[in-house]
Order: structure tokens, then sequence, then C-alpha cells
């Protein structure tokens, strides 16, 4: 199954919470609410300077997906 890079994920759990879900490596799952990450990859030592790197612009374009679905949303 191919899966798009982004997905918006909510649930009724975290009412305030959302969550956008990064399907590519490293995949991720963030929550815009507070910023925080976890991670759904194992990384070593070795990897870790190159993903705190990457990690910045893996942020931005999950958080310009999520106005780009909100703008269309509402479009």
């Amino acid at each position: 199954m191919d899966f798009p890079k982004f997905l918006l994920g909510d649930n009724t759990d975290y009412p305030s919470a959302i969550f956008v879900i990064h399907t590519e490596f490293p995949r991720f799952i963030i929550n815009l609410e507070n910023d925080e990450v976890e991670w759904l990859e194992e990384f070593d030592k070795g990897e870790e300077k190159e993903l705190l790197e990457e990690a910045e612009n893996l942020f931005q374009a999950a958080n310009e997906f999520y106005d780009r679905e909100i703008e269309r949303y509402d479009g």
C-alpha cells in the first residue's frame, strides 16, 4: 500500500491535540499542540547528528502540511 508522506490524526482522548504522522524515513508522529515528537524508528549514535539536522526541516514540513490541509477545509 502506498501512503502519502504526511497524514493527519486525531483522537477523542486528546481533544485539543493535532497529530501529523510522517510515513517516510525517519517516521514520526508530532503533536502540533505542544511539538512533542514520537519517533517510530530506532537510531544509533552515528545517525543521531544527521537526524537532528534533518528534524527541523521535517517538523517545518509537517506544519506546512497541516496549514495547507486546513486551508483546503476552509476553502
